[in-house]
């Protein structure tokens, strides 16, 4: 990771450590709260790559070691708003490495977890922790959502003794789930059919890049991923010379509102329905929620799993700019 990066970091995480509330003797007093801890990489760190592997081994410790209140207002004496930006940027720096190793780290982040709320278990930090983990790696809406950094969380979760029995069962799931696809594996291969009842296949789409995108007629945040699409500089360009296929399929059952609203989508994409329902069903792959995309190489291999848009984005620019 540059320098830069390192600096952008460091920017996000300066935060203001808030201001006790004054009042008189009878007037109790707020707890204080202490801003997120960010750790200092020790200046014999010099080379890039070494100092990004102390920052993400080393980025939880001074929080985990501190003491605060517990509450619906803060996690170890660090405000919820605090804890949560410093969630989401961890997930940025690790996807800035390969997956393997930003695997290990979310593994070594939640024993850390379990090694606080061990030491302390009239704390709430294990459920706070297991709420604001869950809702930025794996919330549909999150912007920052990742399944497969939010994997080995998941898998502790659902071993984990710390963990509500009643909640058990439904993190089992998510690890079943988010273990289906993984970035980097064969995206399945699958028929889609046209309006003109034409039957295509995933595989049989050629293109450097193919996007993958699961919408329904309609939706507003389907059309907002439309709009971005179409803005994007030299996206016509990159349809019609092989450089990307955008691939728009139909999950669910109303097809006489797909019909209706299909001539609405772009021309250059390659449109349809999943007639068989195999998508639907959960058999092929796991749409959580509409929309969802995923990027694929020319092998059609998964680069990018139910991604924001703004991420799809970025990549297609910095390849464009290569």
């Amino acid at each position: 990771m540059s320098t830069k990066a390192f600096i952008l970091g460091l920017t996000l995480t300066a935060l203001l450590l808030p201001g006790c509330r004054q009042g008189g003797p009878k007037t109790p007093q707020a707890p204080q709260l202490r801003p997120f801890p960010f750790p200092e990489i020790p200046a014999v760190y010099t080379d890039p790559e070494e100092r990004q592997e102390y920052l993400l081994n080393h980025f939880w410790d001074a929080f985990f070691a501190g003491e605060g209140p517990c509450d619906t207002s803060a996690v170890l004496g660090v405000s919820h708003g605090d804890v949560e930006k410093n969630v989401a940027l961890y997930a940025q720096l690790l996807e800035a490495i390969p997956l393997d190793r930003a695997q290990d780290k979310m593994r070594h982040f939640f024993r850390q977890v379990e090694e606080r709320q061990a030491a302390d278990t009239a704390s709430h930090v294990y459920l706070l922790m297991e709420e604001i983990v869950s809702r930025y790696l794996y919330d549909p809406n999150s912007p920052v959502r990742n399944e497969d950094l939010y994997l080995p969380y998941v898998e502790g979760l659902a071993a984990s003794p710390f963990t509500r029995e009643e909640a058990r069962p439904g993190y089992v799931y998510q690890q079943r789930t988010c273990a289906l696809n993984p970035v980097g594996s064969q995206a399945p291969d699958f028929r889609f059919t046209d309006t003109r009842g034409r039957t295509h296949s995933l595989y049989g789409i050629r293109a450097h890049v193919t996007l993958l995108f699961f919408s329904n007629p309609g939706c507003y945040a389907c059309q907002q991923i439309i709009n971005t699409l179409q803005a994007v500089p030299g996206m016509e360009t990159m349809l019609s010379d092989g450089t990307l296929a955008v691939v728009n399929v139909y999950i669910d059952e109303d097809l006489d509102a797909w019909r209706a609203y299909e001539p609405n989508y772009p021309r250059a994409w390659h449109c349809g329905y999943d007639a068989a329902g195999l998508i639907r069903s959960d058999r092929l792959y796991v749409v959580r929620a509409i929309p969802s995309l995923y990027l694929l190489d020319e092998g059609k291999r998964i680069l990018m799993k139910d991604a924001p848009v703004e991420r799809v984005v970025s990549w297609l620019q910095n390849q464009q700019n290569r």
